[in-house]
């Protein structure tokens, strides 16, 4: 039998079908791999072994049965400390959430469509306080390691999942992604990620950070991120802000590659983003593969002026919402930057806050008359590798904010376009690098299927982290 927590989600579901293995072998295989893999890299607030094995033996049962619940039945799944899980505490990494004195009976949509699709729950993962900043650490959980070297970060906030997915400790994890979130660790971790279109699945409660934060699958490729998003991107009543049905399968053209698809390429965003020359050299590589492959590539800038100022006024003064009521001491116990965040966010006045929100609205239409001239950018995931766990910024940064580093990320929650992360080299060290593949709104699709073209021919092979 193959190593059960190296087969993706597809993989694992056509062996359910075919008797190849079982529910309950995978899941157990999986449990063992997440308690070998805590101690080394803190990637879990909670593995709920008792709860996996239940879904899994009503799962086994499904399939003996020939009646599976849906498309991801019997596959483990981990689910980030932010988004509500039935039975389960969300604690998203702060000591201001109490566990006890609430009923926990909610799931969040994506959650709720995963349970009905026969899921196995594997374990809670890792946040940084609320979610708030590119790397995974956070008062209450501690610091998060990368997969490939421990001692450095996993990236954020949904660092737990990315360490989760490249360790085989389940195919398929939630993340959010109002910043970077799913994309950072995904580049650091060397695994696939997508930030869909915003709405494309829906969100709730609401994030205190708006309309920048998705919802979105970490997974082993693009295959296995499309099947995810075939079921969580269903509608739910609860997010008034979410898309329309999806017409179809994310899966559907998933092979279509990407002849005669119009790429452009921009290293460094017209030169305002200075690159470490390996992940420059990574990314060029992973690009001219696309050449190859018959995609028209043009080296070329949208000319999308840095809107850190405008973020920092949406994300500091959505922090500042979430803390607004805390008492003194509640505050004593935040991780200290993100006090200083919401100190700053709670000083935003309403008309800082709207000025922010007309340079966003221009920078949509910037990118949106972008993409009737080209299907795809293509950039650096991050301009950097993995740098050492618990701290905000690498060592000799100028800057102190996590911002300052991931300038690639964060102009796509502006613009809520869809973008992904996938693997396409790693430094001199072993630690990955990651490419970023950027569409207009609502072309999430053409996404997943440039994508899959680069994991088909190979462009996105890495060594795998360690034995765990």
């Amino acid at each position: 039998m193959s190593d059960l927590t190296a087969l993706t989600a597809a993989r694992l579901v056509a062996g359910y079908a075919a008797g190849d293995f079982s529910p309950v072998e995978v899941a157990r295989a999986a449990l063992e791999r997440a308690e070998a893999a805590q101690p080394r890299v803190n990637a879990f607030v909670r593995i709920n072994g008792e709860v996996a094995l239940a879904d899994a033996r009503a799962s086994e049962e499904r399939w003996r049965r020939g009646e599976p619940a849906g498309l991801v039945d019997g596959v483990p799944v981990t689910v980030k400390d932010i988004l509500l899980q039935r039975g389960m505490p969300t604690l998203k990494g702060s000591w201001s959430v109490r566990e006890d004195g609430r009923a926990w009976d909610e799931d969040a949509p994506s959650v709720a469509r995963l349970r009905e699709h026969g899921a196995v729950f594997l374990a809670r993962t890792t946040t940084p306080e609320f979610g708030w900043k590119g790397v995974t650490d956070s008062p209450r959980h501690g610091a998060t390691g990368n997969p490939y070297d421990p001692e450095r970060t996993a990236g954020g906030s949904s660092g737990g999942g990315a360490a989760a997915v490249a360790l085989g400790a389940g195919p398929l994890s939630l993340g959010t992604d109002a910043g970077g979130s799913v994309r950072i660790p995904a580049s650091f971790s060397g695994i696939f990620a997508l930030k869909p279109t915003y709405g494309r699945v829906p969100m709730y409660p609401a994030s205190a950070f708006g309309t920048l934060a998705h919802v979105g699958p970490m997974t082993r490729d693009a295959a296995d991120s499309a099947l995810l998003m075939d079921v969580i991107s269903a509608p739910d009543p609860r997010d008034w802000a979410q898309l329309g049905p999806v017409h179809g399968s994310f899966r559907d053209g998933l092979s279509g590659g990407v002849a005669g698809l119009r790429i452009a390429y921009s290293p460094t965003l017209g030169g305002q983003v200075e690159v470490d020359p390996v992940v420059a050299a990574a990314v060029r590589r992973a690009v001219e593969r696309l050449a190859e492959l018959g995609a028209v590539v043009e080296e070329t800038d949208p000319d999308l002026p840095d809107p850190v100022e405008e973020f920092h006024t949406l994300w500091f003064s959505g922090a500042a919402r979430i803390t607004q009521d805390f008492t003194d001491e509640q505050r004593a116990a935040m991780d200290p930057a993100l006090r200083e965040v919401c100190e700053e966010g709670a000083r935003t006045s309403a008309l800082d806050y709207l000025a922010a929100v007309d340079v966003r609205m221009a920078l949509g239409r910037t990118m949106g008359l972008f993409h009737e001239r080209h299907d795809l950018l293509v950039t650096p995931t991050m301009p950097i590798t993995a740098f050492a766990k618990g701290v905000e910024v690498p060592d000799g940064s100028p800057l102190p904010r996590w911002t300052s580093w991931t300038p690639f990320t964060y102009p796509f929650n502006m613009t809520q376009q869809p973008a992904c992360s996938l693997p396409c080299g790693v430094d001199g060290d072993g630690m990955p690098v990651g490419v970023q593949l950027v569409a207009a709104r609502h072309q999430d699709a053409l996404v997943l299927r440039a994508a899959h073209a680069l994991y088909e021919a190979g462009a996105a092979d890495i060594p795998g982290p360690g034995p765990v």
